[in-house]
């Protein structure tokens, strides 16, 4: 239970920084992409904050043997890039530059009006229809927790192969 109230605590945080920042306003995404144009630096200054309180939370978790609310530190898996990959982060990218929206400003801008509602919606979909036709291939999209989970480490126990 208290981990769900951390959960929904950090969410909160979230939104309120997209909300204060402008980052819920797709103007603000499709200034910082017009560098030809009237170039907005600001989401700039939103990713040196982000990246800035990472690195702080990285470091001050150095020697800690494991996270308060969950059994182990969870990274991404280095070094594995493949088409679906390439293909989603393209996909992604024109759809961040047509729409200037991405999902978590797009979740928090649906409660202001009707275009990240339709974003959003859309969003949802393509992700439900995505899920969909992996099941139908026989594979599944591997849920957040299991795509970020570093390798069980090997059984002490078990005899290791010669």
């Amino acid at each position: 239970m208290i981990r769900a109230v951390v959960d929904v605590l950090i969410g909160v945080l979230f939104a309120v920084g997209l909300v204060v920042s402008g980052m819920t306003q797709p103007g603000k995404v499709v200034g910082f992409l017009d560098v030809t144009g009237a170039w907005d630096p600001s989401l700039a200054l939103v990713m040196m904050g982000a990246l800035l309180v990472h690195g702080l939370v990285l470091w001050g978790t150095r020697g800690i043997a494991k996270p308060a609310l969950d059994p182990q530190f969870r990274a991404a898996a280095p070094g594995r890039i493949d088409a679906p990959l390439v293909l989603g982060s393209a996909l992604f990218g024109v759809g961040w530059g047509l729409a200037g929206y991405c999902p978590g400003p797009a979740l928090v801008g649906a409660l202001a009006g009707p275009g990240a509602l339709t974003f959003t919606a859309s969003m949802l979909g393509a992700m439900a229809l995505h899920a969909a036709l992996a099941r139908r291939r026989g594979g599944t999209s591997p849920a957040p927790e299991e795509a970020s989970a570093p390798p069980a480490a090997p059984d002490a126990a078990a005899p290791t192969p010669t």
